[in-house]
């Protein structure tokens, strides 16, 4: 009986200390606030300081891969970087912006979105490129804030 009494109280014990899973209604709410303020001010900062202010944003971690418009797989964030060094001096404008956005949180740390934008890039001869894509993705909140750990963007057919 004494051996039950313990085995029932370490098991009670275990599950009590466990972290709850679960988001209350007003974590989902702030979860859901605070990423749609990240990615507003994601888009806001590329349109101001190009495509070297995405650097801001990614995570930077052995985690986070890519998987950009035209490409057939993921790629890491050192070769995210490495495209974006190489691209930025192209464009003079970049205005990204959601027509639909749902933004699914997960944990208290991590939180899925989708969104459709519409995209107007304007290079340094003065084409003006606009696209509608698709985007999802995973964002990590870090010490710093909310950052983009992976995803996925695509270009749609008009």
């Amino acid at each position: 009986m004494k051996r039950q009494i313990l085995t029932i109280f370490t098991i009670l014990t275990f599950l009590s200390c466990r972290q709850s899973e679960s988001l209350t209604e007003n974590e989902t709410e702030s979860i859901i606030k605070d990423v749609q303020l990240t990615l507003v001010n994601y888009y806001t900062d590329i349109r101001k300081s190009g495509l070297t202010a995405e650097f801001k944003y990614l995570d930077n971690s052995s985690d986070f891969f890519w998987v950009p418009p035209g490409y057939s797989g993921f790629i890491s964030y050192d070769s995210v970087a490495t495209v974006l060094k190489q691209n930025a001096p192209k464009y003079i404008s970049i205005d990204n912006s959601f027509d639909t956005l749902r933004i699914i949180p997960l944990s208290k740390e991590l939180a899925t979105y989708t969104g459709r934008l519409n995209s107007t890039m304007t290079d340094t001869s003065g084409k003006i490129m606009t696209f509608s894509l698709v985007e999802t993705g995973v964002l990590i909140k870090r010490q710093d804030g909310w950052k983009l750990l992976s995803g996925q963007t695509s270009i749609l057919q008009k």
